[in-house]
């Protein structure tokens, strides 16, 4: 099972390479209301997640389903704009199916966002926040099964999953930028239902810091895989119980991802241009 699932691996990655001038420097996952956060691209290729075999497609708002690669502050990067999720039906396997094509296509550096709920009561409503660490509370791992020697070993180190170098850089880009970013501790659930006010009392206790559907499985299968990982959430909201008159929705993560996107891209691009 293993030799066919590393097969169709090593199929997509070599029709996606046939698609791209070279390879590229890092891949940005845009997340929930983000996919429109670098507006229009100047110049680049933009291919269909259609096209490449195997690619699962989205099903949910904001989250546009396509391959963009192209030149970025001078650096030649690939961008999925969008991602699946677990509550979509999807497997875990199929969830992360795009990370292991960009690491066998030689893609070595991960940057990954979300939109995410804040627990922590110190975080608003569109705060910028640098992802320190994650707890996973899916049930389920993506590496679970036979595991795929050319990409990783069996019992990967997720000591350090989030790059201490990667973190200085943001950091570095959004003082300079005049951005204000906090840092915390993402939690991850399977959804699709928001979490009730007693579950994130209890993820207050357990550390967690922001509350979402997805990221967790892409950075255990891109660290599994050797990748360099930074993560940057949008908090699109509080969380459940944060504000006792609060009441959450999609088109509010949606809206909020929307209009910080222009400030995610100011961030994104000062941190590319320091890889």
């Amino acid at each position: 099972m293993a030799d066919s699932r590393l097969k169709r691996l090593e199929k997509a990655a070599s029709d996606l390479a046939g698609c791209l001038e070279s390879t590229p420097e890092a891949v940005v996952i845009l997340g929930s209301g983000l996919s429109e956060a670098f507006g229009p691209f100047d110049g680049g290729i933009f291919l269909p997640w259609e096209k490449v075999p195997g690619f699962p497609l989205p099903t949910v708002s904001g989250h546009a389903g396509d391959l963009w690669a192209g030149k970025l502050q001078d650096r030649y990067v690939l961008v999925q704009r969008g991602r699946t999720h677990a509550y979509e039906g999807y497997t875990l396997d199929e969830v992360v199916f795009s990370i292991r094509l960009y690491a066998l296509a030689g893609i070595d550096t991960l940057i990954v966002t979300n939109a995410s709920g804040a627990i922590n009561p110190e975080f608003s409503a569109g705060d910028l926040v640098l992802i320190t660490d994650h707890i996973n509370m899916l049930v389920a791992n993506p590496l679970c099964g036979p595991n795929l020697d050319r990409l990783g070993p069996r019992f990967p180190d997720m000591s350090f999953a989030y790059s201490l170098r990667l973190r200085a850089l943001a950091k570095e880009a959004a003082s300079q930028e005049g951005i204000s970013l906090q840092e915390g501790i993402y939690l991850a659930t399977r959804g699709p239902s928001y979490e009730t006010p007693a579950e994130i009392r209890a993820f207050r206790t357990l550390g967690a810091d922001l509350v979402g559907m997805s990221t967790v499985p892409e950075v255990i299968t891109a660290v599994h895989a050797g990748m360099e990982v930074l993560g940057i959430s949008c908090a699109t909201n509080l969380a459940a119980g944060v504000d006792p008159e609060a009441r959450l929705s999609h088109e509010e993560v949606v809206e909020t991802t929307r209009r910080k996107g222009a400030e995610m891209r100011r961030l994104l691009e000062a941190v590319i241009a320091r890889l």
